[in-house]
């Protein structure tokens, strides 16, 4: 599964990061730099700011929990009114 966002300033990697640290699973970041991993902070301060990226997740994954976590910050599409 994948969520796209933006990630625009140190704020918000540092705001993903202490998201995808509550997890037990893989979550990895793709952007047109290169790719980190989102439990990793130097890794998301080392891809390009100001930039839409991906966030990559297992599909055998229950992601519901995660998926609301990430809307609170990023996402406004996935978000439920």
């Amino acid at each position: 599964m994948t969520f796209n966002i933006k990630i625009q300033n140190a704020q918000d990697a540092q705001n993903l990061n202490k998201i995808a640290e509550k997890y037990p699973f893989d979550i990895w970041v793709h952007g047109k730099s290169g790719y980190a991993d989102a439990k990793s902070l130097l890794g998301l301060m080392l891809l390009t700011i100001e930039q839409d990226v991906k966030l990559v997740v297992d599909d055998d994954i229950d992601v519901e929990l995660f998926k609301k976590d990430i809307c609170q910050y990023f996402c406004e599409d996935y978000c439920e009114e």
